[in-house]
């Protein structure tokens, strides 16, 4: 028993001792050329840095993440598969000047795979190409396509958390009506990322798609210098395998993307309204490139994974008492299996919140590795899972304290003590009657003749 005393007291001492106050989060260096930035642990979906990354911006083409999820979507339910065929229409083709398109624009009545579109749409960032998947996912044409698909795009959001964001159009060209978050972005882009045509789409430099009907074979290349420098040089990062551009006066220079390093960690990254600056040598700084680079390699550099809890982790080491027992009065637990995560360098174990959720005894016979609780682990208000607390040795059961117990039960039952009550005053009564009420037997005598009486008594006189 002694033991337990001690390691009960040795836990005080380390609730104790880890009541210190909260470090500085961790940032990088200096705001970002931005008006909005996000990085994101995608494998924990833990936010590792933001700025004002909840506010409102246009997304520009980086729309396009929730147009190729829609479309995805429909191949999903067999509305469309990624072989279908499509024909452009005259309203679809009909963009702006000044648009992206593919090289060459797709061109009405042109006749394309939801496939290819897919990639005219996610590579060179085809706006045409939008329009027309819009117009198969939806059956119609023109205005009414646009207003329609805009609608599946807001239900996806929606479904998706997206609480901030609003699509009018597939294609990301300036709406005031048409808006989303970097936080929102990060949403859908990591959505989108556990499609496996999507994934291979924004993850490749360059793609040709066949001949068809009115154009010869066109070699799309993708608008992300993190991934080619075809657009844009100087940019390349080998850790990038993906996501978005995005490009218009009213929301600046924008990019979503996401990185996956030599330990398998994959970060996501979301630029809002940055800009490329011609430098006074003549060179060109692209920011949206620039930033996403700096803040992910800060990321990665600053954030690792961590074993938080294990078996070995003193600090879940608990005790529980036990009944029906005659060797022990309590049984330890552990921790079974561990929780890792990312975390940052400046990561205090200290700081971590325990909760524990254990019964307040519990019966032998305990075996060891018997599951009698769990334990919650969360940092700095975000949970990052449980473990089962699991009995550290075996306690053997009392038969004497079991069957004690057991006559305790049954004596506890209304019924039981109704008919042993009963009985005993059944029995009292039989005792009382046999006692005072039951009839007394009358002596009997014998008479001789003559009138004279002889007692039949022959005992000594």
């Amino acid at each position: 028993m002694k033991k337990y005393r001690f390691a009960a007291f040795l836990l005080a001492l380390i609730l104790l001792i880890s009541a210190v106050p909260p470090a500085a989060a961790l940032e990088p260096d200096g705001e970002p050329h931005a008006t909005a930035a996000l990085v994101v642990d995608g494998d924990n979906d833990v936010v590792l840095y933001e700025y004002h990354a909840r506010e409102k911006r246009y997304p520009a083409s980086v729309t396009k993440i929730m147009t190729s999820l829609v479309v995805l979507d429909a191949v999903a339910s067999g509305e469309l598969s990624l072989d279908t065929q499509v024909t452009a229409s005259a309203t679809a083709v009909d963009v702006p000047f000044g648009s992206s398109t593919a090289d060459p624009p797709i061109k009405a009545g042109e006749i394309m795979t939801v496939e290819n579109l897919l990639w005219c749409d996610l590579l060179p960032s085809a706006c045409e190409a939008c329009n027309v998947l819009a117009e198969a996912v939806t059956g119609l044409t023109g205005d009414q396509a646009a207003v329609a698909f805009a609608q599946r795009m807001n239900a996806k959001a929606a479904a998706l958390g997206m609480k901030d964001s609003h699509f009018t159009n597939p294609h990301g060209l300036h709406d005031d009506d048409h808006y989303t978050t970097a936080y929102d972005i990060y949403l859908m882009a990591r959505e989108a990322m556990k499609n496996e045509t999507f994934r291979t789409i924004v993850g490749t430099a360059s793609h040709t798609i066949p001949a068809t009907n009115l154009c010869g074979e066109r070699t799309l290349y993708t608008t992300n210098g993190l991934i080619s420098g075809y657009y844009v040089n100087g940019y390349r990062y080998p850790k990038a395998i993906g996501i978005k551009t995005g490009n218009t006066d009213e929301a600046g220079r924008c990019l979503a993307s996401a990185a996956t390093d030599e330990e398998g960690r994959t970060y996501y990254c979301v630029i809002l309204g940055s800009e490329y600056v011609r430098e006074e040598d003549g060179s060109l700084s692209a920011y949206s490139f620039s930033e996403t680079i700096r803040l992910l390699e800060w990321a990665f550099a600053n954030f690792h994974m961590t074993t938080l809890l294990d078996a070995e982790s003193a600090d879940t080491i608990r005790s529980v008492p036990v009944t029906l027992s005659d060797q022990v009065d309590q049984v330890l637990v552990q921790a079974a299996g561990s929780i890792q995560a990312v975390m940052p360098s400046d990561y205090d174990p200290a700081r971590a919140e325990l909760r524990f959720d254990l019964p307040d005894s519990v019966e032998a016979p305990v075996n060891a590795g018997d599951k009698l609780g769990t334990v919650t682990f969360t940092y700095e208000g975000k949970e990052y899972g449980s473990l089962d607390l699991v009995a550290a040795d075996t306690v053997e059961r009392s038969e004497f304290l079991y069957n004690l117990q057991r006559l305790e039960n049954l004596w506890a039952r209304t019924w039981v003590k109704v008919l042993v009550i009963g009985g005993a005053v059944i029995l009292l009564l039989l005792i009382l009657w046999l006692i005072l009420l039951r009839p007394r037997r009358r002596r009997r005598y014998s008479y001789s003749g003559g009138g004279r009486s002889r007692s039949s008594y022959r005992g000594r006189r």
